[in-house]
C-alpha cells in the first residue's frame, strides 16, 4: 500500500518540474516559426535586415532551446522511477508517441539546429530557410507527439484493457494519434507558443524603442510580431473554446469545476460565474458573481441542453463505483483462477472499472470484498467526492488564463495600430505595456496546463487509472531528498536562462546583427572647415 504523503510527494515533483519545462517549450514553439517567417522575407526581399532579424532572435532562441531540453530530459525518466505503475499498466500505450518524439521529432530538430547556427555561410539560402522550417516543424512535432501521449491520459482512447496482462494495449493507433483531446491540445498549445514568442519579440522591440537604440531593427521586429500576434491571440481563443467543449463532452467533471457549477439549472439559465469564492466541503459558493444564460449556449452552443453540476456528477459516480467494484472483484477472481464467469462478470462491468479502483482507497486495508452493506455508503460518498477535481484550483486558473488571454488580444492589436501609423514612439505607454506584458503568456500557459491536469484529478488517465494507485513505492524521505534536488537544479537553470536572455537582449543586436550606421541617426562630423584632413577626424 502506497502512502498518500508519497503519493502526493511525487505528484508535487512532477508537477514542479513539469511546470518549470513548460515555461521554456512555449517561446520554443513559437520562436521557430517567427525566425522561419523573418528568413522568409529576408530570402524573397534580399533585405540584409531580415537577416539580422533571424540572427539575433536566432540566439535567443538557441539559449531558450538548450535550457528547455536539459529541463525536459529528466521528466521521461520520472515515468519509471516515481510512476512505476502507471508504466506498467500503460506502458505499451504512453510510452509509444514519447519514443516517436524521441526519434522523429527530438533528433531531427537538434540535428536541424545544428545547421541552422552554423550553415549560413555553407548553404545556400533557400536551403538554409528549408533547414529552419524543418527546426520549427520539428519542436512542433515534438509538441504533437508529447500531446498525444497527454490526450490519451484525457480521454483513453484507441487502446483496451487486458485482463490477462493486467494491462493496457493497443487497438487503434490511428485513433490514439487523431483522438479530438489530442489534436485540439496540440494546436491550442501551438498556438499559444506563438502568442508567446509574439509577446517576447514585440517586447523586447519595445525596450529598444524606449532606449532610442536599433530603430529600424525594432520597428520591423515589433511589426511583424505584432501582426503575428493578433492572428495568434484570436486563434488560441477560438480553439479553446474547442477545448471547453471538447470537455463537456469527455470530462463533465473538469467542465463541473471550471465553471463552478455545483447544480443542474434547467438551460438556458445557468449562469457564467466571472468571480466566485467556491467551497468544495460545503458543496456551494460563499461569493460569486456571474452572467445569467451565458453557460449553455458558450459550452453547448444550443439553448435547450443542459449541463450536469457537480451533485448530479457525484450521483454518477456512485452507479458507476458499484458496478467499477464488481469489475474488479471479477478481475481479481479472473486473475487466480482464469474462471470464464469471472471474465464475463468483468466485461459486463468493464467499462467502469476505474471507478472500482478509486472505490479500493476507501475500502478497509484497500480491499474491496471487506466493504460491509454498513460500510457501502460512506464508500460511495467518498468515491463521488473524490471524483471532482480541486474546483477553487480549476476555477482560478481558468479564469486567469482567459483573462491574460483578452489582455493579449488588446496589447497586440493597439500595437499592430500604431506600428502601421508609425505612431509607437508618440505612445510610450503601448511600448511599455508591451515590455512588461513579455513574461504574461508563459503565465497565462503555466495557468493552462495547471487547468488541464488538476482537471483531470483525480486520475492519472481519466475514469481508467486513478493517481492513487500509479505511483512507485518509495520512501517519504526518498522523494523529499529527490524534490529537494531537482528544484534546486531547475532553479538553477532557470537562473541561467534568465541571466542569457537579459544579457543578450539588453546587448542588443551585434554589428552583423542589425546595428549598423542606417539603424541609427547619422553622426555629425567633428571639423574645421579649411584644416588640412578635417575629412578624417573623428566624429562626435
Amino acid at each position: 500500500m502506497i502512502s498518500s504523503t508519497v503519493v502526493n510527494l511525487s505528484r508535487l515533483q512532477f508537477a514542479l518540474t513539469a511546470l518549470y519545462h513548460f515555461q521554456f517549450v512555449p517561446l520554443t514553439l513559437g520562436l521557430s516559426l517567427l525566425l522561419a517567417a523573418m528568413e522568409t522575407v529576408y530570402v524573397i526581399s534580399g533585405k540584409q535586415i531580415y537577416k539580422d532579424m533571424t540572427l539575433f532572435w536566432g540566439k535567443l532562441f538557441g539559449i531558450n532551446f538548450a535550457i528547455g531540453v536539459a529541463t525536459g530530459l529528466t521528466m521521461e525518466f520520472e515515468f519509471g522511477t516515481n510512476w512505476s505503475m502507471y508504466s506498467h499498466f500503460m506502458g505499451d500505450v504512453f510510452g509509444t508517441p514519447l519514443a516517436v518524439e524521441g526519434l522523429m521529432a527530438f533528433f531531427m530538430e537538434s540535428t536541424f539546429v545544428g545547421l541552422m547556427f552554423f550553415g549560413w555561410d555553407r548553404l545556400s539560402k533557400p536551403a538554409h530557410l528549408a533547414i529552419t522550417y524543418l527546426v520549427a516543424l520539428g519542436s512542433n512535432l515534438s509538441a504533437l507527439w508529447i500531446l498525444v501521449g497527454n490526450g490519451f491520459m484525457q480521454d483513453p482512447v484507441g487502446a483496451k484493457f487486458n485482463p490477462d496482462t493486467m494491462r493496457v494495449e493497443f487497438t487503434d493507433f490511428g485513433a490514439l494519434i487523431f483522438s479530438d483531446d489530442a489534436q485540439a491540445k496540440f494546436v491550442h498549445t501551438s498556438i499559444a507558443g506563438f502568442v508567446t514568442a509574439s509577446m517576447f519579440v514585440m517586447g523586447i522591440s519595445a525596450f529598444y524603442f524606449l532606449n532610442k537604440r536599433h530603430r529600424e531593427f525594432a520597428a520591423r521586429s515589433f511589426r511583424m510580431a505584432a501582426l503575428f500576434g493578433v492572428i495568434s491571440s484570436l486563434a488560441v481563443i477560438t480553439l479553446g473554446d474547442a477545448l471547453g467543449r471538447l470537455d463537456y463532452l469527455v470530462q463533465p467533471t473538469k467542465l463541473a469545476a471550471m465553471e463552478d457549477n455545483w447544480r443542474t439549472t434547467k438551460p438556458p439559465a445557468e449562469p457564467w460565474k466571472i468571480i466566485a469564492l467556491p467551497d468544495q466541503n460545503g458543496r456551494k459558493d460563499i461569493f460569486s458573481i456571474g452572467v445569467p444564460y451565458v453557460l449553455t449556449p458558450l459550452v453547448t452552443h444550443s439553448f435547450e441542453t443542459p449541463i450536469p453540476g457537480i451533485d448530479e456528477l457525484e450521483d454518477q459516480a456512485k452507479v458507476k463505483a458499484v458496478n467499477g467494484m464488481k469489475a474488479v472483484i471479477a478481475l481479481q477472481d479472473y486473475a487466480a483462477t482464469k474462471s470464464p464467469v469471472a471474465l464475463a462478470t468483468f466485461r459486463q462491468y468493464e467499462s467502469d472499472m476505474g471507478y472500482g479502483f478509486l472505490a479500493q482507497r476507501y475500502a478497509p486495508d484497500q480491499d474491496l470484498t471487506k466493504i460491509t452493506p454498513q460500510l457501502l455508503p460512506s464508500v460511495l460518498d467518498q468515491t463521488a467526492r473524490a471524483s471532482i477535481p480541486n474546483v477553487f484550483v480549476e476555477f482560478w486558473a481558468f479564469r486567469l488564463m482567459v483573462g491574460l488571454g483578452m489582455l493579449f488580444v488588446a496589447v497586440f492589436a493597439l500595437g499592430a495600430y500604431y506600428s502601421l501609423r508609425n505612431e509607437l514612439e508618440k505612445n510610450r505607454w503601448v511600448l511599455k505595456a508591451a515590455m512588461w506584458s513579455i513574461p504574461l503568456p508563459i503565465i497565462a500557459c503555466e495557468y493552462g496546463w495547471i487547468t488541464a491536469e488538476n482537471g483531470r484529478q483525480p486520475w492519472s488517465v481519466f475514469d481508467l487509472l486513478p493517481t492513487f494507485m500509479s505511483a512507485s513505492s518509495h520512501t517519504a524521505g526518498y522523494m523529499v531528498f529527490s524534490l529537494i534536488g531537482f528544484a534546486l537544479l531547475y532553479s538553477l537553470l532557470i537562473a541561467a536562462e534568465l541571466y542569457l536572455m537579459f544579457k543578450y537582449a539588453r546587448l542588443g543586436p551585434t554589428t552583423h546583427e542589425g546595428a549598423h550606421p542606417t539603424s541609427e541617426p547619422s553622426p555629425t562630423p567633428r571639423h574645421v572647415v579649411g584644416e588640412p584632413g578635417y575629412a578624417a577626424k573623428s566624429w562626435k
